[in-house]
């Protein structure tokens, strides 16, 4: 069955999560880019100097991306024994990617306090990082799956 058709796809669940991953991790970003540009657009309108700490929060919800590249690269070795778990890739990169999302709208939320008021740089940061909990939950379960599936 190796020429057959659902062998030309054994790489679905390990293309599925990085893929979803990277998607929440970019739409994340965006909004939380976004949100910065408003925040130095209120600064300079009002002579202030503008945060560039809040570039860091526009990067946090990036890491999602690797989180899901390092689940990929198991999907990848699990598929090359013959296992092919598409749903395992689609259920992660999903459940990463929207951590990413999530992270990303903290972040714009962080944004744009940070650019008001100046303060709380590491509340902001905290709250991000359990946000971020989330993927690294997701990663963590899902390679501990793969290994008692891969036995």
């Amino acid at each position: 069955m190796e020429g057959g058709t659902i062998s030309q796809f054994k790489d679905l669940g390990a293309i599925l999560v990085l893929a979803l991953a990277a998607v929440g991790s970019g739409w994340g970003a965006g909004i939380a880019s976004m949100a910065a540009i408003g925040a130095w657009k209120k600064n300079f309108l009002q002579n202030k100097p503008a945060a560039f700490m809040l570039v860091i929060f526009t990067a946090a919800p990036l890491t999602q991306t690797i989180y899901g590249m390092v689940v990929m690269r198991q999907l990848i070795a699990i598929a090359n024994k013959g296992l092919y778990l598409w749903s395992v890739g689609a259920f992660a990169g999903l459940a990463i990617g929207l951590s990413a999302l999530w992270q990303g709208k903290a972040a714009a939320c962080a944004c744009d306090a940070m650019g008001e008021t100046g303060k709380g740089f590491g509340n902001y940061l905290v709250v991000l990082g359990m946000t971020e909990t989330v993927a690294l939950f997701v990663m963590s379960f899902t390679l501990m799956l793969l290994r008692i599936i891969a036995v």
